[in-house]
């Protein structure tokens, strides 16, 4: 079962909103002793599934995709509404107790609609990723985009980070965490921010072969 940690954070492409494939089933796909493994999916809204129940949100959906695949996962949802890149290096101490063998993190996004400096989000992401390196955790980095309306040359800064730091740390990456559901109408609920339970399910099958090379590269440690 998904364990909802936290609830709901947002993140909006416009302004603050206040608040895949399938892989063919092998023995090796089930660990070692049959002990399930933690993914913890760090984030904000779209990881707490703002506004749907938690069985419609990405982390419950990828769970029940990787356990009726083999993978004896559980994900575990540890989303905080509001929360920037500075929040989430606070919590990591925290994260850490819930012994993840995967991380899926996406963070930053409320530091760009903030118009934190760039810099400040990128150093914060990095000692993220260090400290779960140190940690001989495997990461998936969700990338996040900003809205034009910030500036192009802030908006240029805030976009190049998360590829920058995903080629530093050698990390499993996600270029775009929405590809195929921001701004559409008809997958984010009615204030046209956060996906919907349509929107949820294609963020899923977006998300499933990056967290699927993730199991493979934890699987080869």
């Amino acid at each position: 079962m998904v364990k909802t940690l936290c609830v709901i954070m947002f993140i909006t492409f416009w302004s603050l909103a206040g608040c895949s494939q399938d892989q063919e089933k092998s023995p090796e796909t089930k660990q070692a002793g049959g002990t399930v493994k933690t993914i913890v999916a760090v984030g904000d809204s779209l990881t707490a599934g703002y506004g749907l129940d938690e069985s419609a949100g990405y982390p419950a959906l990828l769970e029940r995709k990787l356990q009726a695949d083999g993978y004896d996962y559980q994900v575990v949802n540890a989303g905080v509404s509001g929360e920037t890149s500075n929040g989430t290096l606070s919590r990591m101490e925290w994260i850490l107790t819930l012994a993840p063998d995967i991380v899926l993190l996406e963070t930053g996004a409320n530091d760009g609609l903030r118009g934190v400096d760039p810099e400040v989000a990128e150093k914060n992401i990095r000692n993220i990723l260090q400290i779960l390196k140190d940690k001989d955790v495997v990461v998936l980095l969700a990338g996040m985009k900003m809205v034009w309306n910030m500036g192009p040359a802030y908006v240029a800064k805030f976009n190049a980070i998360y590829p920058k730091l995903a080629k530093e740390f050698d990390v499993v990456f996600v270029p775009f965490f929405l590809d195929g559901v921001a701004m559409k109408g008809d997958l984010t609920l009615g204030d046209g921010i956060h996906p919907n339970a349509q929107g949820y399910k294609i963020i899923t099958d977006n998300l499933y072969p990056y967290v699927v090379q993730a199991i493979k590269k934890r699987t080869e440690r």
